[in-house]
């Protein structure tokens, strides 16, 4: 009735139905079950080949236990929103552009608030969209909604009329509690008369990232996907997106070097966006190695032959390269299960090295700006940055 666009899906209720579905939806597929949360068992499939395996091995199906299938966005900016509805007014708490396009779970992406690269007319939409979105869906307290978009146009992807792990985050960067605020409106007290009435956008950064586990469990391919891979998260604020995110890797565990070689190997669609990301790294002074298919893609864009060099003519090679302690970072994206297999020991290989590792290519370009930032960073008070808030976007009282 809104008029809203989704990627096109289906709820099936067995194999053949699934198959069916699939031909008509158009590969590749989000398929995922109904019944569980943290996006358990939720995968990308590429063929028809793959998603009877899916069907057949890695879920229950039937008609107490559908499974839904959506057209996988490939190449879309996800984005998290959080509201406040009261019945009748709607209050956005933020917008926070994640940083991993679309494809890696929403709790293991990092994100920004506000957002660093999404065209403010379309966040104008998104906030229209939520906005409809409450009001027809009659929801009182929060709302979590992941939209993304891909191509010139935004899809909703789901919506949750209930507090997200977002709201914790998006708290602290704003300086109001959003979960109080719902709760109020909850027991009967309007946002006008908490006094909560406009978006708080703050003049600084907010950057979450996700921590993971992986250095608990050496033999697990740290590659990022559908499926909740972190156990928890840190924020990092500053006066631009490339200082928040510096100070979020810091707080996450993860340094940022300063020099030395990074190891770049990316899927056919990533490469166009490598050759810019390269050419930051080289500027930094970096010296990059590749595999045969991005050296090549790179030379032909015209990146110094001089600069970049081949890292080995087999798995071998690599590994051996990724063990001599002689690459400070790996930027690796790849597309289908064969051959996320088929590069899994390089990545493993990686975080037995203590080696800083990116799977998707905005990772990468986040990366490469957080280093190019360089290292002066000022220690900020969140009370203070609360304190500096545009007047009109002060925090109500009694928060």
């Amino acid at each position: 009735r809104l008029g809203l666009l989704q990627p096109n899906n289906a709820t099936v209720r067995s194999h053949e139905e699934g198959v069916l579905a699939a031909r008509e939806i158009g590969y590749p597929l989000v398929v995922r079950p109904s019944y569980v949360l943290g996006g358990r068992a939720m995968e990308i499939v590429y063929n028809e080949e793959e998603l009877v395996r899916y069907m057949r091995n890695a879920v229950l199906v039937s008609n107490d236990s559908p499974v839904l299938l959506d057209h996988f966005l490939n190449a879309a900016i996800e984005v998290d929103i959080d509201a406040i509805c009261d019945g009748k007014d709607v209050v956005i708490g933020g917008i926070m552009q994640h940083i991993e396009q679309a494809g890696v779970h929403s709790g293991d992406s990092a994100c920004s608030l506000p957002p660093y690269t999404l065209p403010q007319d379309v966040q104008d939409q998104m906030r229209d969209a939520v906005r409809k979105m409450a009001i027809e869906l009659d929801v009182v307290g929060l709302m979590n909604v992941q939209l993304a978009w891909q191509d010139g146009q935004i899809y909703v992807i789901e919506v949750n009329p209930r507090a997200s792990r977002t709201v914790p985050f998006v708290s602290k960067a704003i300086g109001v509690s959003l979960a109080k605020v719902a709760a109020r409106c909850m027991a009967g007290t309007s946002l006008v008369e908490q006094g909560f009435t406009e978006e708080i956008v703050p003049s600084y950064y907010a950057v979450k990232e996700s921590v993971f586990p992986f250095n608990k469990f050496p033999a697990v391919d740290p590659i990022l996907g559908p499926e909740m891979k972190s156990t928890g998260e840190v924020m990092g604020l500053g006066d631009s997106f490339d200082e928040a995110f510096a100070k979020a890797e810091a707080a996450a565990g993860e340094l940022l070097p300063q020099a030395g070689t990074v190891f770049v190997s990316v899927r056919d669609r990533d490469k166009p966006g490598i050759v810019a990301v390269v050419r930051v790294f080289l500027k930094c002074g970096f010296t990059i190695v590749a595999t045969r298919g991005t050296l090549a893609y790179l030379r032909a864009q015209q990146v110094p032959d001089d600069m970049i060099r081949l890292i080995g003519s087999d798995e071998t090679e690599v590994l051996a390269a990724i063990r001599s302690s002689d690459i400070q970072l790996i930027v690796n994206t790849c597309e289908g299960r064969e051959v996320a297999a088929a590069t899994a020991a390089q990545r493993i290989q990686a975080l037995r090295c203590r080696i800083p590792i990116v799977t998707t290519l905005t990772g990468g370009e986040a990366f490469c700006r957080a280093i190019a930032f360089g290292e002066e960073q000022s220690v900020r008070c969140l009370q203070h940055l609360h304190a500096t808030l545009a007047p009109g976007n002060q925090t109500p009282d009694g928060f």
